[in-house]
């Protein structure tokens, strides 16, 4: 009981510190976590969750500035297009 009550007020401490992030802090944290709990899943069947949550943050990281990169570019180009289109008025 006690280590589920440690465990959940843990949980509580680490997503408040995600309060004031950016949408890309988000985009990174999101792929990273994502990442470090396949990796942990996937490390347990193979005998070393510990170093499969370690490679699965990475890749995660990997991805989830990808993403972000994506989104970037993805909003200049809205941003550009609108504002071409609001001088051609």
């Amino acid at each position: 009981m006690k280590k589920g009550a440690v465990t959940l007020a843990v949980a509580a401490f680490l997503l408040a510190g995600c309060a004031n992030l950016t949408p890309g802090e988000q985009r990174v944290a999101t792929g990273t976590g994502i990442g470090a709990a396949g990796g942990a899943v996937i490390g347990a069947l193979a005998g070393n969750a510990g170093l499969g949550a370690g490679i699965g943050a990475g890749a995660g990281l990997l991805g989830g500035l990808l993403v972000n990169a994506w989104k970037n570019n993805e909003q200049q180009s809205y941003d550009q297009g609108y504002a071409a289109g609001r001088q051609r008025q």
